[in-house]
């Protein structure tokens, strides 16, 4: 399976994220999933991408060549697809998914994931988005949606499509 993970380049302030971004590439590379992401080799992403790669797995990375201008790629990794712009290389992380997480990160990464929710609710994608909601991070996403259907803006069977995930073991439980 092709897992695109949606993170930050950043390392967030707490150790936790780094610990768990490796939890979670070490079960993709030894389930023998295949790691899709933007291709960084610094921060979360590239804990991400090493932790993959340590575990046998494969990494295919998308980045724009401004970011690849800029010495920012992870020359390491299995694949590295140069898109030309930040608009084309969200359209190939979704082409080459067939999973999606959000992992905790920043407005890049809301936005990542927002696009795979509108397709998953216009039905132009059935494969899961998992949010990984690690210490309530998504918690204010997970009650805006609620909010949403509450106020009728989003249909109850749309927002149970989106999932939320404590941990990477419940990803691997929803993912199998």
């Amino acid at each position: 399976m092709n897992i695109t993970v949606y993170l930050g380049s950043a390392s967030g302030k707490d150790p936790k994220y780094a610990r768990e971004v490796r939890k979670l590439g070490a079960w993709i590379g030894s389930a023998g999933h295949r790691l899709i992401y933007g291709g960084s080799r610094i921060g979360l992403m590239g804990e991400l991408a090493e932790a993959v790669l340590v575990a046998g797995g494969e990494v295919i990375g998308v980045e724009p060549e401004f970011f690849v201008n800029s010495c920012l790629q992870h020359d390491g990794i299995t694949e590295l697809i140069v898109t030309d712009t930040m608009a084309e290389r969200k359209t190939r992380l979704i082409e080459l998914g067939d999973a999606y997480i959000a992992f905790p990160g920043g407005t890049g990464t809301l936005e990542e994931i927002s696009e795979v929710m509108s397709q998953v609710r216009l039905g132009h994608n059935e494969s899961p988005c998992i949010i990984l909601n690690l210490d309530g991070y998504y918690e204010p996403l997970r009650v805006m949606l609620d909010r949403m259907v509450q106020e009728g803006f989003l249909d109850r069977e749309s927002r149970d499509k989106f999932l939320f995930a404590a941990d990477t073991e419940e990803i691997g439980r929803i993912l199998g």
